[in-house]
């Protein structure tokens, strides 16, 4: 049976979007799913020079690799200053530069979160419109703001009634996209 791989744009420990992307796993019971750490990969920082000179790193072949066996994926979009972190945009850099259709035809659920209330709906927003650019099928996505105020980092739940049930209702058409 096919997974459904998650994927945190954050290279912090301590992320809370990735957080959240944990949740949202743990929350999965129809289908195998779990998270590709991208900070278990060494990926130098994009340039044209090094690709000429050394190509494609092969942790970014194995990233694509796994994006392609997988039937779906989730990303935690994290947001610095109003856009998605250079660690991730890097990563999608490389991928892009391994293969333009890395995501080609895959069903995506994207998933933002941060201390404020927007949410990185910025970041998010982003990503809604860059991740068709490589081929990917944006079928739900979800902002989820405040993230201290709605969520106990301790237990890895939710804590506002209203957000666990926008999150459930985004993931369950998700995955019910992914039976289509």
């Amino acid at each position: 049976m096919e997974t459904i791989i998650a994927l945190s744009g954050s290279n912090s420990n301590t992320s809370i979007n990735s957080m959240l992307l944990d949740y949202i796993i743990n929350a999965i019971q129809s289908q195998p799913a779990s998270r590709l750490h991208l900070l278990d990969y060494d990926i130098p920082m994009y340039n044209l020079d090094l690709e000429q000179e050394r190509g494609i790193p092969i942790d970014i072949q194995i990233i694509k690799n796994k994006i392609a066996e997988a039937s779906g994926i989730i990303i935690g979009v994290n947001e610095h200053n109003g856009m998605i972190s250079a660690y991730f945009k890097n990563i999608l850099d490389w991928l892009s530069r391994a293969d333009r259709n890395f995501l080609a035809n895959k069903k995506i659920l994207l998933v933002s979160t941060s201390p404020g209330a927007r949410g990185a709906s910025s970041a998010l927003e982003y990503m809604k419109s860059t991740a068709p650019r490589f081929g990917g099928v944006v079928a739900e996505s979800f902002s989820f703001p405040s993230f201290h105020e709605n969520f106990d980092v301790n237990e890895l739940s939710i804590t506002n009634p209203a957000m666990e049930l926008g999150i459930s209702q985004v993931l369950a058409s998700f995955l019910q996209q992914l039976d289509t």
